[in-house]
């Protein structure tokens, strides 16, 4: 998931740089909730994980 983020950011980066303003844009958007939906997976399996473990 985080690949994902930071391949739309490249991408974003790269349309940014080319002037194509709405693509840039749409692609920042993505990695963002992209980045989001990852961090709170991660937070998810850690609590998940303690909890296995004989609490």
């Amino acid at each position: 998931m985080l690949s994902w983020a930071v391949t739309f950011l490249i991408i974003a980066i790269i349309a940014a740089v080319l002037g194509f303003g709405g693509i840039a844009g749409a692609a920042t958007g993505i990695a963002k909730i992209l980045f989001v939906v990852f961090i709170v997976m991660f937070i998810v399996s850690l609590i998940m994980g303690r909890r296995g473990r004989g609490l």
